[in-house]
């Protein structure tokens, strides 16, 4: 076990990928009051829709984003520059529980507002230099069910790994993961309610 992990919930499940420490728990906070923090964070967080630079072309980003976390931090990914907004109660209190099952002190949030259907994200890894070498990364979903991919960055003999993230679920992505593995979360063919991601972080400098 990851020293990372060393306090870390009993509900939290393995995920047998090689080089990566993957961890997943379902039903962290019941359905009903997912209802009632997925809407408050609708309706108090000043959502953003940003553009970012991929392969020098500009692109917009297909969610909706915001950042919290500690004075003076800045997350800088894909040539965006988000600066932190502060932490409200309820952002506070999610990351005290997400702190307590993933045994990490967070010091900020990214979050993503897919509306429906054509909201996704691209591959990618979580590996900017501000994170470190081996980020802990805690996402937190809200709201509707997204299809969770997961592939190795070097190895074609292993499969893309699918996770269902369900509503109130959350995801551990540890050690050498960010290193060795790419994830994504594609359109969905079918019609889907919003759902809102939070992904904890710990930053360790500002570039």
């Amino acid at each position: 076990m990851s020293d990372l992990f060393a306090q870390a919930n009993p509900g939290l499940e393995q995920l047998p990928l090689p080089d990566a420490d993957v961890r997943f728990q379902r039903e962290v906070y019941p359905a009903a009051q997912c209802h009632t923090v997925l809407h408050q964070l609708m309706d108090e967080t000043h959502w953003r829709r940003e553009q970012i630079t991929l392969f020098g072309k500009q692109h917009w980003q297909p969610r909706l984003v915001a950042a919290h976390g500690d004075d003076g931090l800045a997350y800088t990914y894909s040539g965006l520059t988000l600066p932190m907004q502060p932490w409200t109660p309820l952002l506070s209190r999610l990351k005290q529980d997400v702190e307590h099952i993933a045994g990490v002190i967070f010091n900020s949030v990214l979050l993503n507002w897919y509306r429906d259907e054509q909201d996704s994200m691209g591959w990618h890894s979580d590996d900017e230099a501000s994170l470190g070498t081996a980020p802990v990364i805690a996402s937190l979903s809200l709201g509707a069910t997204r299809v969770f991919k997961l592939r190795h960055k070097t190895r074609a003999d292993l499969p893309t790994t699918m996770l269902a993230l369900t509503n109130g679920s959350l995801l551990l992505m540890a050690g050498l993961t960010q290193r060795h593995w790419k994830h994504a979360v594609d359109k969905s063919r079918n019609a889907c309610d919003a759902r809102i991601n939070l992904t904890f972080r710990r930053i360790i400098q500002t570039v």
